[in-house]
């Protein structure tokens, strides 16, 4: 029966190159310059790493919370540039090297980077034709949220800001009418805030640029739901710029007595404190007043109405008319001015005679018509409290006494406080001026160490950086590249040796210490010795390591079957 002998084709193809591997594997492990190679390698590598970190620049932020298409934008422009850049711990700031900041903000601004987020009146630009009124409105209501939005992120504390309108409705009906409101949401920078004044600012910039839209009809929140734009209502109906106005004037006048008295005392020995009491209130008052007749100048006459009467025999007064035919025979020219004494008529001769004279004189009255418009924000009253230091004068063994002021100096810097306060007893001013000792404050900063200068710390920073990066070479030489190079590296030949072949030892004489050799010492040395001197290494090889020698010898055999 006859057997034919299969063989597995693919054992047949990858036993030789499992063969080969194994080869070269053997023959890297055995040569010494490999792990020379490979540590040198990573020493290099590992030094070049530390001077990378070394070098390193500096970053810095470029841009603080960017909105996401203006990040991606940024980003992709500085990837053309090849320009490295990082992100904040918060993901918030994009960082750049320090040294290309300044440049790189001016190059980016030129291409419009980064886009402002809010849509303006541009947006009107781009509307279709035959657009209905109502989408028309929305777009210009959104046009307009926009423009108040890019104004209020102009201003330094605010990074960025919504604003929400609705827009007056008008209607023939008063009841029917609603005003227009407004709602403006802050996202502030960090550590940043607004002041009343600001918050009073962005009100009224609002509520001037929608129609129908007062003031008191815009809320302002920022980002931590914090109302702002009830917050001026802090002492009763004053707001921040009456508030900011009397801390003006308090402050005006505080300067006004330091600086009269600065040069007498010195700037550090005298305090001065305001209290000023200002009206806000808005008055006009009229006034009518009416002054008697009095005095030497009679009053003018305003209209007059005389009637008089006669009855009597005598007929009445015939001929020219004139003073002399107008008076009547036997009576006096002016009989109104008679003297009281002067005789009465007679019943009868008044039957005969009788006379009536009536006389209605109006006379103009004085009248004096004043309006006063009282000016609002005027000073009501001022209460201001000055302390003076105690005077330093020079004393026994060159120190300074400190001594109190006399009457007369602290009367003479009462009046000259008096004068620059502008004193009013009327409008009720106080003033007191105290003399009193001040406990000195050490207030100037000792000056810093030489090892405390930034500088020196910024180069000490830079110095220790490569110093790293030395020490760690060589740390890295001593611990794994001078232990390889002692193994590895070929030994020093001896001076003198000798090999004695078939010579029995003599047990009298002292062994010399023979140096144990390798086989790799062997391969290296097989080069520059003799056949000889090899015939006597390779026997005492074999004397030391019969095994070595026979598995080299196993190998030839199995090498040439």
């Amino acid at each position: 029966m006859n057997q034919t002998a299969t063989t597995d084709p693919s054992r047949q193809s990858t036993t030789p190159q499992a063969t080969g591997v194994g080869r070269l594997m053997a023959r890297a492990r055995n040569n010494p310059l490999v792990p020379l190679l490979m540590a040198g390698a990573a020493v290099v590598a590992i030094i070049i790493a530390l001077l990378l970190w070394a070098s390193s620049p500096e970053y810095r932020v470029l841009f603080n919370n960017l909105s996401e298409a203006d990040g991606g934008r940024i980003i992709s422009e500085l990837d053309k540039r090849a320009i490295p850049y990082r992100f904040s711990e918060g993901g918030h700031s994009l960082l750049v090297p320090g040294d290309q900041v300044h440049s790189l903000r001016l190059q980016l601004a030129e291409q419009g980077l980064p886009q402002s987020s809010n849509s303006g009146f541009s947006l009107l630009d781009e509307q279709a034709f035959g657009i209905s009124q109502f989408a028309e409105q929305i777009n210009f209501q959104r046009a307009l949220e926009g423009e108040l939005a890019s104004s209020i992120e102009s201003l330094g504390p605010v990074a960025r800001a919504r604003v929400h309108l609705a827009m007056a409705k008008s209607s023939v009906f008063i009841r029917d009418q609603e005003p227009a409101k407004a709602s403006v949401v802050l996202n502030l920078h960090p550590g940043r805030f607004l002041d009343e004044g600001q918050i009073s600012a962005i009100v009224h910039m609002v509520s001037g640029s929608v129609p129908e839209l007062a003031a008191a009809d815009v809320t302002l929140v920022d980002q931590r739901g914090k109302l702002l734009s009830r917050s001026s209502k802090t002492m009763g109906d004053l707001d921040g710029t009456q508030l900011g106005y009397i801390e003006e004037v308090e402050r005006s006048y505080q300067q006004r007595i330091e600086n009269i008295l600065a040069p007498i005392m010195g700037a550090q020995n005298v305090r001065a404190q305001v209290a000023a009491e200002i009206d806000f209130s808005r008055r006009e008052e009229t006034s009518e007043r009416f002054s008697p007749n009095q005095g030497a100048n009679p009053a003018a006459v305003r209209s007059a109405q005389h009637s008089a009467n006669y009855q009597g025999m005598d007929e009445l007064a015939r001929g020219i008319p004139g003073a002399l035919s107008n008076v009547p025979p036997g009576s006096s020219p002016s009989p109104i001015e008679q003297p009281a004494d002067a005789a009465q008529p007679s019943a009868a001769d008044a039957a005969y005679d009788q006379r009536q004279s009536n006389k209605v004189i109006n006379y103009e009255v004085d009248r004096n018509i004043s309006h006063i418009k009282y000016r609002r924000g005027h000073i009501k009253r001022l209460s201001v409290a000055v302390v003076v230091n105690y005077r330093a004068l020079p004393g026994e063994g060159g120190e300074y006494i400190q001594t109190p002021l006399s009457d007369t100096e602290l009367d003479h810097i009462t009046r000259l406080a008096r004068q620059a306060m502008g004193f009013s007893e009327v409008r009720g001013d106080q003033l007191e001026v105290v003399n009193s000792l001040f406990i000195e404050q050490e207030t100037e900063l000792a000056p810093l160490e030489w090892w405390e200068s930034p500088s020196l710390q910024w180069l000490t920073l830079t110095f220790g950086r490569y110093l790293l990066v030395g020490l760690a070479a060589l740390l890295l030489y001593l611990l794994l590249l001078r232990p390889l190079l002692r193994r590895y590296a070929p030994p020093q030949e001896p001076t003198g040796i000798q090999v004695t072949v078939g010579d029995e030892p003599n047990d009298e004489a002292e062994p010399e210490p023979v140096p144990e050799i390798t086989y790799e010492q062997v391969l290296q040395k097989r080069k520059t010795q003799t056949h000889e001197q090899q015939l006597a290494l390779l026997r005492k090889l074999a004397q030391d390591d019969p095994r070595l020698v026979a598995m080299i010898i196993r190998s030839w055999i199995n090498k040439y079957e």
